[in-house]
């Protein structure tokens, strides 16, 4: 009959019992291999070339360890947290990358409280820079500061509305960029370093400065009023550039002309007087002599420049004879 094939109870629970028997005879050497593998998987670790690991010991610092394999205490006895000192971070401030790549995606919906800044000439302007660091003591980034990231964070809004409120819209907009780049960069570096946080500025930027949506359009026309005031200023220092340097040279060169024509008149003059006083004192030696030759050289200037000569005795009272006078008159 079927009952009489099913087996007894009592031989179940005694092969079970073997087989119970069997297993932990081997349960020690499972639990100890088990020990073993967990043990070399925490024994070992690697730092990539870009890293630095900061090894603890029961939770305390203890060395730094190089790229390359090396080994540890296991069992959480020993702790190795790599940090990557080669990379170059950046926090964006303003904005956030959603999708990065040659068409980059960005949002600054969400960061307009962030953005928003007063300059010094109590104008709004919407702001949005980056600043890039390294990570140059992983010792003070790990346990100097107790969230470094929000420390970078919080300095360099700090650090950036201060100085946007040093200048005047014009400036940030156009000609202060750089010069407020670069005293941020020192002043977030000067205050990381005071709370230890162990990260190396490496550059701040200013990406985007624009006045706030909502004002714009008032914006724009004040720029454009300002920039045709600029235009008219440059026309008129055209013109006068043309009109006043010409005018001066035209004064400059009457002014030398007067004062070679004087120069000439007085050397003219001077030669004159020494002239008479050098022929006075010839007179005063010899009159006669002196007389004589003075009317011989006025007689050779004047004669040549007479059309008509007559000579005449010194005995003729009247000349009027000699004179063809009805020719003359028939001339003119």
């Amino acid at each position: 009959m079927a009952w009489q094939n099913v087996p007894n109870p009592d031989d179940i629970i005694d092969v079970g019992k073997k087989k119970i028997s069997d297993f932990s005879k081997w349960l020690p050497v499972a639990i100890v291999v088990l020990l073993i593998l967990l043990g070399l998987r925490g024994l070992i670790y690697s730092i990539g070339p870009d890293e630095v690991g900061v090894i603890q010991r029961f939770g305390k610092f203890i060395g730094l360890s190089s790229p390359g394999l090396h080994v540890k205490i296991p069992f959480g006895v020993d702790k190795v947290i790599p940090i990557k000192v080669e990379k170059v971070f950046k926090e964006e401030f303003g904005f956030k990358t959603i999708e990065p790549g040659v068409n980059t995606r960005y949002s600054s919906s969400n960061y307009r409280d962030q953005s928003l800044m007063l300059t010094g000439d109590l104008n709004i302007l919407d702001v949005r820079w980056i600043v890039q660091f390294k990570i140059k003591d992983p010792v003070k980034l790990l346990f100097a500061t107790r969230r470094p990231e929000d420390n970078i964070s919080d300095i360099s809004e700090v650090v950036m509305r201060r100085f946007v409120g040093n200048y005047s819209v014009d400036e940030v907009l156009t000609t202060k960029r750089e010069e407020i780049d670069d005293l941020a960069q020192q002043e977030i570096q000067r205050i990381l370093d005071i709370y230890n946080v162990g990260v190396h500025v490496i550059t701040v930027k200013l990406l985007d400065v624009n006045p706030p949506e909502t004002v714009k359009s008032a914006f724009n026309e004040v720029n454009e009023a300002k920039q045709e005031k600029e235009k008219m200023i440059n026309q008129a220092w055209e013109a006068y550039n043309k009109v006043v340097p010409k005018a001066k040279g035209t004064a400059e060169k009457t002014i030398r002309e007067a004062e070679g024509y004087a120069l000439d008149k007085i050397n003219r003059a001077k030669g004159e007087s020494e002239r008479f006083l050098t022929t006075l004192g010839e007179y005063k030696k010899a009159p006669e002599i002196t007389k004589k030759r003075i009317y011989l050289e006025t007689l050779a200037d004047v004669l040549p420049k007479a059309k008509e000569k007559y000579i005449i005795d010194s005995k003729q009272t009247s000349i009027l004879p000699l004179l063809d006078i009805n020719k003359k008159g028939g001339q003119q």
